[in-house]
C-alpha cells in the first residue's frame, strides 16, 4: 500500500516535470508586445532583470533549507537530554 502511493507521488511529478512549459506560463499582454517590440539590448535586459528577481530569493530559499536541515535534530536532543534528567 506504502509502496503504491510512493509510486503514485513520482508519477505525478514526472508528468508535472514533463508537462509543456506553455501551461503554466502567465502571459501578461504588456510585457508580451514590450518585448517582441524592442531590440536586441532592451531583450537582454529584461533577461538580466528576471534573473536578478529570481537568483536572490532561490539562493535565501536553499540557504534556509541547509540551515534547517543542519539544525533538524539540534531541539530533539535537548528534549531528550532534558527528559533523562527528569527520571
Amino acid at each position: 500500500m506504502k509502496s503504491s502511493r510512493g509510486i503514485k507521488h513520482w508519477l505525478g511529478a514526472v508528468l508535472l516535470a514533463l508537462w509543456p512549459r506553455a501551461v503554466f506560463a502567465q502571459s501578461c499582454a504588456l510585457c508580451y508586445t514590450q518585448a517582441a517590440s524592442a531590440g536586441q539590448r532592451m531583450i537582454e535586459a529584461l533577461r538580466s532583470g528576471i534573473l536578478i528577481l529570481i537568483i536572490p530569493p532561490t539562493l535565501m530559499s536553499l540557504a534556509m533549507i541547509y540551515i534547517l536541515y543542519r539544525k533538524r535534530n539540534q531541539c530533539r536532543q535537548q528534549e531528550l537530554a532534558v527528559g533523562s534528567e527528569q527520571w
